[in-house]
């Protein structure tokens, strides 16, 4: 991940946004699918950042997080949403919510697929979500790396869905990279003439505390795959910056005294691997060095209590 200075990432009211030239475009760009097609991995590479976190464990993201590209001639402001699928508590059901929310709120829909397979169920059912809605949608085949020689059978079950709605379709590798100036190319395209949303050099509009956590939560996730799935939380309490050092204090919520000895560990391993990884994302994220502490504390259910969702930051947005 490429080094970023502190000022890539928020900003407050009084930061000046340029007049955009003739011709300029710019709009807020929706990315949908169903969990781990790769929706945050094409976010970060379309943006040139790490700015949403990737794990192999399904349903990762759980805000709507923007991100910025602003070329010569666009401004493409990508809003990435949590994983469409058949929610199992509160906060599944505030996710799903958000993502539907997102189709509604957006001047055009990206529609990602897993590329490497044929079109499934799951597939069908976002794409009879998108029927009602007059936003412009794309069909992103996503994956291409990891398709077979003969791709006849997986592209034609995807030409199925778009044909009869008239979608553009385009193929593409989020994590190599392949063909996504073509992809970028055409979300411009599908953008109407507009101003600058957001100053030219923002990565997201997402406050580098909030960064932070999900930096940390990614890590929660590579590390304890299965055993720590989705019942955790991240609250950064405290960051404290010096001129040769940021001090960082966050605590990891979890529902069940079992989740909180697996993340502590034998002798606290777990949390200082977890704390280890997490400082050295930290510390590329602020371009400086990190003192990185981590509590871990048991608050049970919170992901079926609307006050502790509001509290850990999920609520549902407009």
């Amino acid at each position: 991940m490429t080094s970023i200075d502190n000022h890539n990432f928020s900003f407050s009211g009084e930061v000046s946004i340029p007049q955009a030239p003739p011709e300029f475009k710019s709009g807020f760009i929706g990315i949908i699918g169903r969990p781990n097609v790769g929706k945050s991995t094409l976010m970060n590479q379309l943006v040139g950042q790490k700015i949403a976190i990737t794990s192999p464990v399904a349903q990762t993201t759980r805000n709507r997080l923007r991100g910025i590209l602003t070329t010569p001639v666009a401004q493409l402001i990508f809003v990435d949403t949590p994983g469409i699928h058949k929610p199992h508590h509160q906060l599944g059901e505030v996710l799903v919510k958000n993502a539907k929310n997102a189709i509604d709120s957006v001047d055009v829909v990206l529609f990602v697929v897993d590329g490497s397979v044929v079109c499934g169920a799951g597939d069908r059912f976002i794409a009879d979500l998108l029927l009602p809605n007059e936003t412009p949608v794309i069909l992103g085949l996503n994956k291409i790396d990891q398709q077979p020689l003969n791709s006849e059978l997986i592209d034609n079950s995807y030409q199925g869905l778009a044909r009869p709605q008239q979608w553009p379709m385009v193929k593409f590798s989020a994590q190599t990279g392949a063909e996504l100036p073509e992809l970028q190319q055409l979300l411009v395209e599908h953008l109407d003439t507009g101003p600058f949303y957001y100053p030219p050099d923002l990565v997201t509009d997402q406050p580098e505390r909030f960064i932070m956590g999900e930096l940390i939560r990614e890590q929660i996730l590579l590390l304890t795959r299965e055993e720590i799935p989705h019942s955790v939380a991240i609250a950064v309490d405290k960051v404290e910056e010096t001129p040769s050092i940021t001090r960082v204090l966050a605590t990891i919520h979890v529902e069940r005294d079992s989740q909180k000895g697996i993340l502590i560990g034998k002798g606290g391993s777990m949390l200082k691997a977890i704390g280890s990884e997490s400082r050295e994302q930290i510390q590329k994220l602020i371009a400086g060095k990190v003192y990185l502490e981590l509590f871990v504390k048991v608050q049970p259910k919170w992901r079926q209590s609307s006050m502790s969702l509001a509290e850990l930051g999920y609520r549902v947005e407009d």
